[in-house]
Order: C-alpha cells, then structure tokens, then sequence
C-alpha cells in the first residue's frame, strides 16, 4: 500500500520520552515528519495520525482530541484488559519493545485507511486472555469451525494489522478475492466489521453464534 501522500505523525508522549529519534527515516516513502504535541496529549490541527506514548493509554483515549485522528498507542502494558480496551476504541497497540520502526511505518500507513494494528505481544495477549475464560478454548474452536481453511488464513493476517492489499499479497489472491472473503467472514461471524471479527477471532469478544 502507498499512501498518496506523505504523512505527518503527532507525537504525543511526555517530553523528552518519544524512543526513536531518527524515526521516520529521510527516505521513508510514506511517513513525512514526526512532531511532539503540545501538553497535554493535545496533537493540534494537521496531524494524519497521533502515536500516543503513556502508561495508562485508557485514560489518555478518553480525552476529547482522541476522535480528531486516528490514534496508535505504545505501551508497556500487556494486560489484557487495556489491550481490548484500546483496540474496541479503534486504536492500534503496539507493545514497548515487541515493533521495530518499519512495523511502526505500517501502522502508521494502515491507520490511515481504517486498519487497526496490533504488535505480537498484544495478540499473545488478547488469545491468551481468552484462553483463561472458562469456556475460552471451546468458543474459539467453534469460532474457527465456521471458516473455510482460506478464510483462517485470511483472519490470522487480518489479526496482525494487514489490510486487503497486503493479505492478497502474501496469499497471492487478487484485493476483490479478498474483500469477497472478508465479506464472508463477517457475516458468519456476525460481525460489524474488521476490528469486530478480529476481536472475536482473537477470543477478545462475545462470540454470538452458537
């Protein structure tokens, strides 16, 4: 995916906090240039995306500029709880330590057009918050019965931020093959969209078909 234009990143992290300095690179083809908020997590008029740095990023989503523009959260925080919190939000997480800054570009590019991005380690998170549910492992087992091999393979993509374009990339299947898929997947699933499945696909979300 390529965004047609180059994006501008509002940084909104205390001073001084932001871990990648030479982020995004002078060659970076999507990403334009990076600059702090104004305190407190206020990204100001222009930003395509807000990177929202803090510990307790519930708390901080619930501010009014959090619906001015797409957010990605980075976090230490791996609990399940503010994980689920912050993707029912609409937010991408990504886990401190658990991207490197081309997966960040991704994010960045994806949360543009409406893909919610989660690092490894807030899946693990979210699958193994489900796990501990009494009746996590069945749920999930019905769950992935209702879809075809293909459609699996096409939820397990989905579940880590790629959007249409790149799934068919990888799966090597048209973008029209995989939006038809994805259509599928969310009726059987009876699920309102991509952040909707993906939370019950990860166990994180009632699943409402017997």
């Amino acid at each position: 995916m390529r965004a047609s234009r180059k994006l501008t990143v509002a940084l909104a992290c205390p001073e001084g906090a932001w871990p990648h300095p030479d982020w995004p690179a002078p060659d970076d083809p999507y990403i334009e240039r990076a600059v702090p908020s104004v305190a407190p997590f206020a990204p100001g008029e222009g930003a395509d995306v807000v990177i929202l740095c803090c510990e307790d990023p519930s708390a901080a989503l619930r501010e009014p500029w959090a619906a001015d523009a797409p957010v990605i959260v980075i976090s230490p925080r791996r609990d399940i709880e503010t994980i689920v919190e912050v993707f029912r939000g609409g937010a991408g997480y990504l886990v401190e330590g658990d991207y490197c800054t081309c997966m960040l570009s991704s994010a960045v590019v994806g949360a543009t057009v409406g893909h919610t991005y989660l690092s490894p380690a807030a899946c693990a998170a979210l699958r193994e918050g489900a796990r501990r549910l009494p009746s996590g492992g069945q749920a999930m087992e019905r769950l992935r019965a209702l879809l075809s091999p293909r459609e699996r393979q096409i939820m397990e993509l989905l579940s880590t931020g790629l959007g249409a374009q790149e799934i068919g990339l990888r799966l090597r299947l048209s973008e029209k093959t995989v939006r038809n898929n994805l259509s599928n997947i969310y009726a059987k699933l009876d699920a309102r969209g991509s952040t909707d499945a993906v939370l019950r696909w990860l166990g994180a979300a009632p699943v409402l078909r017997s």
